[in-house]
């Protein structure tokens, strides 16, 4: 029998809750959030900073929202959109009628990370000789390729990147072909820095070797076409680019679509007939799927429908020179900083910068921009790389340049004065000899008691400053802070009762 009491204190409620109590609910819920909009989070969120954007793409969702992706036979709504946006994603991407890719394909995923999965899993599948496949990327590649390989048993061959350059050596990636490979990978941009990776040497390599060529352009692949038509020198990368197969692009990321929508596409149809799983071995339906899920929501399709269409071209380009003049604003702002420099000159719409020697602590120096209203993105220290701060810029950055700088400034005198992170012997000796296997239970709760999850008075399950943390997993090496973070992950998502 149900425990009211309990019921109460989850979703499933014993009598059923008033609409507007529960839209109430909601947004209680999500005033705890970071802020969506207002150009103050760099990271997670695009904001165009467009009025009545969102109510837009809110009514074309709600209108779609039932829709069911499984049979476009049953709801050709959802196709004809789907195939507009492909179209208009190949379009900004060097495909197209009197182009040297004419005949480019595609689907609309759910997002960046099934775009990337569904793009090894092409590759693998257009070559079952192959007993042990293997995909060659370069180290700052999406992790989305990792998961990728290790969800679909591919062998994962990671190419270092220069410390100077942050991108790979292209002879270095074509050395890493080898019998076994059945797919070539590069970023425009890499996330994590900002910058597009050599693409023309990339894709003439993979092709000499009779291997696929992916461009992970799902952060960039909306703007930087924008970025060359304003004039800036963005290298070649798309569909121009002789060898490249196939190329991801998030919708929901610079074409300022709500989540999740992604665009997969491939050279031609050929390519792209090994991403379809079909399946008539049952007594049910014939399951034929082109992504990885059967039943899709026509709703974020229908909503990046219909921001695409309400946007246009040359809103776009509008958008895409608004981000540019937000971007040369906060690289300034850095550069004005003594501490404090660039990771690379931006060329997309990435600002990243580490601390110089005597600089300030970077996570302290997060924790204080975030008190001042800036949510920021640490990144840590990889394979002599330094620990760095990430900013993704969006329009909606724009007005908001002005007021980063002094508060930039601001952050920096305040984490120098409050000093670098100081682990305890106990925490750095756990950081540095403990192998991911010797993490027991209580041991994992020990730790995140003392760092601060869980044990706040107001209940909250992280610390609000997260410098220690920080500290300790940068302190890590990459396997340990993985398990550490599925453990710490884990204590946040238990069950409300």
């Amino acid at each position: 029998m149900i425990d009211e009491n309990r019921v109460e204190a989850g979703a499933l409620s014993a009598t059923g809750v008033p609409a507007e109590r529960v839209l109430e609910e909601v947004r209680e819920l999500r005033a705890s959030d970071a802020p969506t909009h207002g150009g103050r989070l760099f990271a997670y969120v695009y904001d165009p900073a467009v009025p009545g954007l969102d109510e837009l793409a809110a009514a074309a969702h709600r209108e779609s929202a039932h829709v069911n992706g499984l049979d476009p036979t049953a709801f050709p709504s959802l196709l004809a959109m789907e195939n507009a946006l492909v179209g208009a994603a190949g379009r900004v991407l060097g495909a197209g009628p009197g182009t040297t890719a004419p005949d480019v394909v595609g689907s609309v995923t759910s997002g960046g990370t099934e775009s990337l999965i569904l793009a090894v899993k092409t590759a693998r599948d257009a070559h079952p000789e192959i007993a042990a496949p293997r995909i060659v990327v370069p180290s700052s590649a999406h992790a989305a390729f990792a998961k990728a390989a290790h969800y679909l048993r591919v062998a994962l061959d990671v190419v270092p990147v220069s410390p100077e350059t942050l991108r790979p050596d292209p002879a270095a990636m074509a050395a890493a072909i080898r019998p076994e490979t059945v797919l070539v990978a590069c970023s425009a941009p890499s996330y994590a820095h900002g910058v597009v990776d050599p693409v023309t040497p990339i894709a003439a390599a993979a092709a000499e070797a009779g291997v696929r060529c992916h461009v992970d352009a799902c952060f960039g692949g909306w703007t930087l076409p924008y970025l060359r038509r304003l004039g800036a020198p963005v290298p070649p990368f798309d569909f121009a680019v002789p060898g490249v197969t196939s190329i991801s692009v998030d919708l929901h990321k610079y074409a300022y679509a709500p989540k999740g929508v992604s665009v997969l596409l491939h050279r031609d149809a050929t390519l792209r007939a090994p991403q379809y799983f079909a399946y008539a071995d049952w007594p049910g339906y014939t399951m034929i799927n082109p992504v990885i899920a059967s039943t899709r929501s026509g709703g974020p399709i229908a909503a990046a429908y219909a921001t695409v269409r309400h946007l246009g071209d040359d809103g776009y380009l509008r958008l895409a020179a608004i981000t540019r003049d937000a971007v040369a604003g906060l690289a300034d702002a850095v550069r004005a900083v003594d501490g404090l420099r660039l990771m690379a000159e931006p060329e997309s719409t990435v600002v990243c910068f580490t601390a110089t020697e005597g600089g300030p602590d970077l996570f302290v120096l997060v924790d204080e921009l975030t008190a001042r209203g800036w949510h920021t993105q640490p990144q840590l220290s990889y394979d002599g790389l330094p620990a760095s701060v990430h900013l993704t810029v969006t329009a909606a950055v724009a007005p908001r340049v002005a007021e980063f700088g002094p508060d930039l400034t601001d952050a920096v005198a305040a984490a120098q004065a409050a000093g670098r992170v100081a682990l305890s012997p106990e925490l750095t000796a756990l950081a540095t000899s403990l192998t991911p296997d010797a993490l027991t239970p209580e041991l994992v709760a020990g730790l995140a008691a003392g760092l601060g999850m869980g044990g706040e008075p107001d209940g909250a399950p992280l610390p609000k400053r997260m410098a220690v943390v920080n500290t300790l997993l940068d302190a890590a090496p990459p396997a340990l802070r993985e398990r550490l973070l599925v453990e710490f992950v884990g204590l946040l998502q238990r069950p409300t009762w």
